[in-house]
């Protein structure tokens, strides 16, 4: 395509996909949205209203033979992302892909082949890498302020059980994936927002990679207890036996090939307020924290930066103490933004404002932003098919690991030419 035109998008999942609308208007010259694909007609009647230009679509496969569709954006319910993609892919068309990319190893395999024949630019819409906090945090990775880094944890909880039934008692796509007749959700069922930051500050799929990766559960009680509280007496969902094969938290861990330790939180049932971002990550000059909620401030120390030097420096009996160092003090944490004029990563610094009026922090925009860049280039996408089915592999790779007792999964290498 011509590199002077925007891309010409579609939608599949018009109900996610209307979060991104700020973030299209803010991108007109990059990014033209053409058409909306949803099975809802309710739905689709809102974004006509809104936009009558719009073309319309009730499956998939018309949307597909919508040859002034150069990019779908597949927004649907997660276990449609991997085969929708391929679909389009196969169809002549960019693919902007909602997380996580892929819910089995063998969808993996089958996103990375399309990508390869086809030759179309794949990228996953995982908007936790560009938040603000994120991108600072891999900026100061990258300058080597944290040292060597040997240890990085996330988290995703969130309390969504209400997402889990519709209003009707029926059940909806994540309650049908989290209470399945399988062991479907007895593991880590959605680790891109707390790996995709992690692995691009440690450089997986470039100096580093995943190598094996372990995965505990607690048993279900939460989702249990809420499916009591709001559903009638007599109906199947307020057994505990309808939830027994899912869990209200999941803990993974990951071992990469340079001897680094990931940790993982998954939990979306069990009741506290939500915190949007959980992370963490120990180097060998410094470490950083996430805020726990939003009355705080995430906070870094850093070695020879940040207050006060550590005391093991100078605890060996006989070493002498530098000259001032009683002044020097024990160290202290201190506000991430305090550090905006060396470490504010350069996106931030040209597009921030742009970026916080979309959602997710800012990270629609960015998305939205280098995915069309991508594709009007030709250039590999920064969260590309590679990414997306490593990150996204934990999902399967943990339910092997709880039903098989916690044994370690190796985490399989997706670009095999590299």
């Amino acid at each position: 395509m011509s590199n002077s035109r925007p891309v010409r998008i579609a939608i599949a999942g018009g109900h996610r996909g209307a979060s991104f609308t700020s973030a299209l208007e803010l991108l007109q010259d990059d990014i033209e949205l053409v058409a909306i694909c949803d099975t809802s007609e309710q739905v689709r009647v809102r974004w006509i209203d809104s936009n009558p230009s719009l073309r319309d679509y009730d499956t998939f496969e018309k949307l597909l033979d919508d040859r002034e569709v150069d990019a779908v954006f597949v927004a649907t319910p997660m276990a449609l992302h991997a085969k929708q993609a391929v679909q389009a892919l196969n169809a002549g068309k960019h693919v902007l892909s909602e997380v996580i990319a892929a819910v089995s190893l063998e969808e993996c395999w089958e996103l990375v082949e399309a990508v390869e024949k086809t030759g179309y630019t794949y990228m996953m819409a995982e908007n936790y890498c560009y938040r603000r906090e994120t991108m600072f945090v891999r900026n100061m990775v990258e300058s080597g302020a944290f040292g060597e880094i040997t240890f990085a944890e996330g988290g995703y909880i969130h309390d969504c059980r209400d997402l889990n039934i519709h209003t009707d008692g029926t059940r909806t796509w994540r309650g049908n994936l989290r209470a399945g007749s399988s062991q479907t959700s007895r593991g880590n069922g959605y680790p891109t927002h707390s790996l995709g930051p992690i692995a691009q500050w440690l450089g997986i799929n470039r100096t580093d990679r995943l190598l094996r990766t372990t995965t505990f559960v607690t048993q279900s009680a939460a989702r249990h207890e809420w499916a009591r509280s709001v559903l009638p007496d007599g109906h199947p969902d307020s057994e505990a036996e309808a939830w027994a094969n899912s869990a209200d938290s999941a803990s993974t861990l990951i071992q990469t090939e340079q001897g680094r330790v990931i940790s993982l939180r998954f939990d979306s049932a069990s009741p506290r307020p939500h915190n949007m971002v959980h992370y963490g990550i120990q180097g060998t000059a410094g470490a950083f924290v996430s805020r726990r909620h939003d009355e705080e401030e995430p906070l870094v120390w850093l070695d020879g930066v940040s207050p006060g030097t550590s005391p093991a420096n100078f605890n060996y009996p006989g070493m002498a103490r530098p000259e001032g160092y009683e002044a020097m003090g024990h160290p202290e944490w201190q506000v991430l933004w305090e550090l905006s004029d060396r470490y504010e990563h350069p996106l931030w610094r040209e597009h921030g404002e742009d970026a916080l009026r979309s959602g997710h922090g800012g990270g629609d925009y960015l998305v939205l932003r280098d995915f069309a860049r991508a594709v009007k280039s030709g250039s590999k996408p920064p969260i590309d098919v590679y990414d997306a089915v490593t990150w996204s592999s934990i999902m399967p790779l943990s339910i092997q690991s709880v039903r098989q007792n916690g044994i370690p999964m190796d985490v399989p290498r997706f670009d095999r030419n590299s």
